[in-house]
C-alpha cells in the first residue's frame, strides 16, 4: 500500500535497503514539541547516519526491505518488505495502535 500513513516519535528513523543501497525514508512531522531533524541525529544522539546504516546491516546482512533505527536508545530492527511491516513493528514496541476507522 503507497498510502500508508506511519506516526512515530522523531528518535526513530526509516531505512530501505534496496540492492545493497541505503535511504532513510523522508519524514513529514504531524507534532513535534522535540522534533529532530535528520541534520541534527549525530549532534542529539552521537550516531551518524553512516553508523546507522553498519548497525542495520550488522542484522541480517543487508537484506532488501524496511528498518527502523531508535537513536535515542540506539536500537535497531529488520520489519520486512513492506510499510504496514513497518507500522507492525512498532507496534510490537509499543508504539502506535490499530486504525478505528480501517476496522469497519
Amino acid at each position: 500500500m503507497n498510502d500508508c500513513t506511519i506516526i512515530y516519535p522523531s528518535y526513530f528513523r526509516i531505512f530501505e535497503c534496496r540492492a545493497g543501497r541505503w535511504f532513510i525514508k523522508n519524514t513529514e512531522v504531524f507534532i513535534a514539541s522535540d522534533e529532530v531533524k535528520d541534520d541534527d541525529i549525530a549532534a542529539s544522539y552521537g550516531v551518524t547516519e553512516q553508523q546507522a546504516v553498519i548497525n542495520l546491516f550488522r542484522i541480517n546482512g543487508g537484506k532488501a526491505g524496511f528498518y527502523l533505527a531508535n537513536f535515542r536508545d540506539k536500537k535497531y530492527h529488520y520489519c520486512g518488505q513492506s510499510r504496514e511491516d513497518v507500522k507492525a513493528k512498532l507496534r510490537s514496541l509499543g508504539i502506535g495502535r490499530e486504525d478505528p476507522m480501517e476496522s469497519s
